[in-house]
């Protein structure tokens, strides 16, 4: 029973985040984008996608996301809801940072929980779209990731 709830959950947060990827190019209001990579506590490999609007205020963005950790006997779906501020810059990387309110789905064998959590973020990307993100949050406790935003 709880496996079709958390397929439920993934497919609905990827049908959502897929919205983003047919925005028309004339309206540009949102950026879809893929990422990848290790978490710690628990040890998994995880992969995701996300959208970012565009400026709230001043350089200031919502970026949700949904990541799906395989590994350490578990899975764990990550709905994020995170704002990220860049920071200005002429050069082609620039650095930005974030925070924002967790739902974290753990499934294994033998038991299953949902549980709210909170993230901080810190990460530089490219112009192109390329970004490396680094994450601290309860569960997973770090992550780090790569990704690209589909500008």
């Amino acid at each position: 029973m709880f496996r079709r709830r958390v397929s439920v959950w993934i497919v609905s947060a990827l049908a959502m985040l897929s919205l983003g990827l047919f925005a028309s190019p004339a309206s540009a209001q949102v950026t879809p984008g893929v990422r990848a990579g290790l978490s710690l506590n628990p040890d998994q490999f995880y992969i995701g996608g996300h959208i970012e609007t565009a400026p709230l205020v001043d350089r200031l963005h919502f970026r949700p996301n949904v990541e799906a950790g395989f590994g350490d006997d578990r899975t764990l779906v990550a709905l994020n809801f995170e704002f990220v501020y860049r920071f200005p810059s002429r050069q082609p990387w620039h650095l930005y940072a974030g925070a924002g309110p967790t739902l974290n789905i753990h499934n294994n064998d033998h038991n299953s929980d949902t549980e709210g959590a909170f993230n901080i973020l810190v990460g530089a990307e490219q112009s192109s779209g390329l970004f490396f993100e680094i994450k601290i949050g309860v569960s997973p406790d770090l992550k780090f990731g790569v990704g690209y935003a589909f500008h």
